[in-house]
């Protein structure tokens, strides 16, 4: 027979597990089980989200790459409409006591003087205006061209827009001389809108076509190379806009047309003094005449400023 230390060391003989010992042995095979679960979940999001994660930064670079590429697309701005009757009297009609208050206002530049033979068209000195519908410094300038030219004879069939709303001065409230005719005793003016504001396979739509001798006369005197460019019969020539365009910020046509008879206005002290500085380079022109536009004390601070008739 086995001694009693054989049967102590036998392990079939052994004494059972305790029930404290049990629990221990199902907690630690339960913890395990879940180790090796959350190992496998593991392994299933890396397989799966891996591609996944290459996706969206595929995607991501995509979006980054169109809004890169598109910030500086242009963008078409308000197509053009009749000019309101309201916005084309007031234009018309801004008093000669508010001009000759404002003087040369708030202008931040003038008219520059050339030697160049005389720009003429029927016998009467001409005026030739290039610009574009989108520009922000052509809508800018043309209030003031037409508060001046008003003062020499009258327009019919002004338009009235705004500029890019995606280039600086983004939506400039503004006139349009395309399509539009004028009439005078003293000058002509001829007016080149070279495109519009709607955008059509990615550029402005083209609208006023220039001649060759008017490309030639840009491409003299615009030493800046911008636009407007404004010629005043070989006499003076405006290369950009004569004031600051975030002056007419915000507004309406309407704002901006009933503004400039009111001498304590931005835009008046900004439109006026500028339509002064244009009306005495038309003025050495003309000869001084109309003389009660000529001689106002408005335009002659304008011509001074220009040292026209000096």
């Amino acid at each position: 027979m086995p001694s009693e230390r054989e049967r102590a060391d036998d392990p079939l003989k052994k004494s059972p597990p305790t029930a404290a010992a049990r629990r221990l042995a199902e907690k630690q095979a339960a913890a395990a089980r879940q180790r090796a679960q959350a190992a496998q979940r593991r392994r299933r999001l890396i397989t799966v989200g891996a591609p996944l994660a290459a996706v969206l930064c595929v995607i991501a670079l995509l979006v980054v790459i169109k809004l890169a590429t598109g910030a500086g697309a242009p963008k078409s701005g308000q197509k053009a409409s009749h000019a309101n009757q309201t916005v084309t009297q007031q234009l018309a009609g801004v008093p000669s006591g508010v001009l000759d208050q404002i003087g040369v206002g708030d202008a931040a530049a003038k008219p520059k003087a050339i030697t160049a033979p005389a720009l003429t068209s029927g016998g009467k000195p001409l005026v030739l205006y290039v610009g574009a519908e989108y520009c922000p410094y052509c809508a800018a300038e043309r209030w003031a061209v037409a508060v001046a030219l008003e003062r020499f004879g009258s327009f019919s069939g002004l338009g009235q827009t705004a500029s890019s709303p995606s280039d600086v001065y983004p939506s400039t409230p503004t006139l349009t001389f395309h399509g539009a005719t004028y009439t005078s005793r003293y000058l002509a003016f001829v007016a080149r809108e070279t495109q519009s504001n709607q955008v059509v396979d990615g550029q402005y739509a083209p609208l006023d076509r220039l001649t060759a001798a008017q490309q030639t006369l840009l491409s003299k005197y615009d030493s800046g190379g911008g636009i407007p460019f404004i010629d005043f019969a070989g006499r003076y020539v405006i290369s950009g806009a004569t004031y600051d365009p975030a002056v007419l910020k915000g507004r309406t046509h309407a704002q901006v047309a009933a503004a400039l008879s009111d001498p304590s206005s931005p835009i008046a002290r900004s439109i006026d003094g500028s339509a002064n500085l244009i009306t005495a380079a038309i003025c050495a022109s003309t000869g001084d005449q109309p003389a009660a536009v000529c001689t106002a004390s408005g335009v002659r601070a304008g011509a001074a400023a220009i040292g026209a008739g000096t």
